[in-house]
């Protein structure tokens, strides 16, 4: 459990922001020029019980609540999700088929309550205040626990068919590689997620070697010399704590293997930052949702 707020809101209207993953839950107070004020941190329980991982989600929601009188609520969570509904079946939560996010939240807090991909959540935020500010074809993407991104297109978020849209995560990078949690093979995510290298090297992400670190850099810069090759994007915007925590070892790693790999005229200029707001991209970009931002308004 982690406790940072610093203290009670004051002055404009403010929003929560609350971002869920399979480790943490997370929610903070935001204001519309994207200042948190206050937040509180969950570990996200390894329990089959639903109810159970929606009671850390309604913990960090009553404390921040307490300090503040948001407007409005934006929910960043790992997917699948169903379009316009808030039902999430995240990969990375169990518990969580077919679970009435939205209206669960909405119901507990009385407020209206925006729902979506975490990782499409947080182009909304890069575009909003961060890397991306004023850009209007990116990719950002979160590389954590699971593997996930939002891609900004002509200046509109895709959300795909049913809502889905931006599972870098479940390209193939390695066609012979491990099981991935959706039932195919050598996805991004069952290579280069914080599950993934947990499972192979027997412990935490945070002890992975040098070696680990520049393989999951080197995966994820594949990935994104794909996505630019395929959409004509110049700019990948990455957060997660797998990313951040490997750090320098990570992000040359992944440079590399995107300058190797995107050699079209168009694409050869891409480039891979990491999220400048660090751990709180993701809450950025939950209140983004909740305060409505397109990238059209950016």
């Amino acid at each position: 459990m982690e406790d940072d707020a610093d203290g009670s809101t004051s002055g404009g209207p403010h929003v929560l922001a609350v971002d869920i993953g399979g480790t943490k839950v997370e929610a903070s107070i935001v204001d519309r020029a994207g200042v948190i004020s206050a937040r509180r941190r969950e570990p996200t329980p390894r329990s089959a019980d639903a109810e159970a991982v929606f009671a850390s989600v309604r913990t960090c929601i009553d404390d921040v609540v307490s300090r503040a009188a948001p407007v409005a609520c934006g929910i960043g969570c790992g997917g699948p999700m169903e379009l316009g509904t808030g039902v999430v079946s995240p990969l990375n939560i169990p518990a969580w088929r077919a679970f009435p996010l939205r209206d669960r939240v909405a119901d507990h807090t009385g407020l209206p309550v925006a729902v979506d991909n975490d990782a499409k959540a947080l182009a909304l935020g890069e575009g909003w205040t961060g890397a991306a500010a004023g850009r209007s074809d990116f990719l950002a993407m979160v590389v954590s626990t699971g593997i996930g991104a939002g891609i900004v297109l002509d200046g509109r978020l895709l959300g795909g068919r049913l809502g889905n849209a931006g599972h870098l995560g479940h390209v193939v990078v390695e066609p012979a590689g491990r099981p991935c949690a959706c039932g195919g093979r050598g996805c991004l995510e069952a290579e280069a997620s914080g599950t993934a290298i947990a499972q192979m090297t027997g412990a935490p992400p945070a002890e992975a070697p040098e070696h680990v670190r520049r393989r999951v850099g080197m995966l994820v810069g594949r990935a994104v010399a794909d996505a630019a090759n395929l959409l004509d994007l110049d700019l990948a915007v990455v957060a997660g704590s797998v990313a951040l925590g490997f750090g320098s070892a990570f992000l040359e790693s992944a440079r590399q293997e995107l300058q190797r790999r995107s050699r079209l005229d168009f694409s050869r200029s891409t480039r891979i930052v990491f999220a400048p707001a660090g751990p709180d991209a993701p809450l950025m970009g939950a209140a983004a949702l909740a305060w409505g931002i397109a990238p059209e308004a950016v």
